[in-house]
């Protein structure tokens, strides 16, 4: 199994910078302001010993599947910043909805990794609409560009309906082996239900990394990570919101339970 930096059992923090310029939150805060507030949000993240981010423009709500360009210009820009100052850690890039624009950012900064959420295969009903599969493009675009960026999909958002549902254990098979996912973000509504896909997955993919892609707390991260390569957390360790600030203490509780 190819892990991202040879990390087994890699805990990563969402970064979810204010509302970008040009989205409908947005107020009055300069890009510099919110650069600024995402380095030092990622700054108490590295002095806890997290392996790494996935910074995404989450507060940029409601988000269609298109993105547009200034918002991959201004993730690029937070990226870059975040890059330069925490080399170290591991770094992954969502941009809401468009797994398009996350490659072009996640290549364009020198990342680790690129989430597709929600849109990688089949298609999915959200608060936004229909949002469709895009594997086609983003092969495209990493064929033009001859990037080595590894693409990490979910199947099966929990927030989406998908259309044409298919067994967990098939569906996750056609991320890997028809759209060529290098990786996989799983999670059900509960934590019983994401051990239950989990352990689907395996019987299908015993050697491709799968993350637990939300749902993870400090009470259950313990047991969880006994059975997935990497978690990805937010909610939680944000108080129950993912527009607030990180919790200091409960990203201390977090890190020691998912690591030891």
């Amino acid at each position: 199994m190819e892990y991202l930096r040879g990390i087994e059992k890699m805990v990563l923090s969402m970064i979810q910078p204010e509302p970008l310029p040009g989205s409908y939150r947005h107020k009055d805060m300069s890009i510099d302001q919110i650069v600024d507030r995402a380095l030092r949000e990622t700054e108490m993240v590295a002095e806890n010993h997290f392996d790494g981010v996935i910074i995404q423009n989450m507060n940029d709500m409601p988000i269609r599947q298109i993105t547009r360009p200034e918002v991959i210009a201004y993730m690029t820009r937070i990226a870059y910043d975040i890059k330069r100052r925490f080399p170290e850690l591991v770094m992954g890039i969502l941009v809401n909805w468009d797994g398009v624009a996350g490659l072009s950012v996640a290549d364009a900064v020198g990342a680790d990794f690129v989430r597709v959420e929600h849109l990688f295969t089949g298609a999915n009903v959200t608060s936004a609409g229909i949002l469709q599969g895009q594997c086609v493009e983003i092969a495209d675009l990493r064929k033009r560009t001859g990037s080595k960026i590894k693409v990490y999909a979910d199947v099966y958002e929990v927030h989406g309906i998908p259309i044409g549902k298919k067994a967990i254990g098939d569906a996750a098979w056609e991320c890997v082996h028809e759209a060529f996912a290098d990786g996989l973000f799983i999670s059900g509504k509960t934590p019983e239900e994401s051990i239950e896909m989990i352990k689907e997955v395996r019987k299908r993919l015993p050697d491709t990394p799968v993350f637990l892609g939300g749902g993870a707390t400090g009470k259950n991260i313990h047991e969880l990570m006994k059975y997935y390569d990497g978690v990805s957390v937010a909610t939680w360790i944000k108080n129950g919101d993912m527009k607030n600030p990180i919790d200091v203490e409960r990203a201390k509780i977090f890190i020691k339970e998912a690591k030891f």
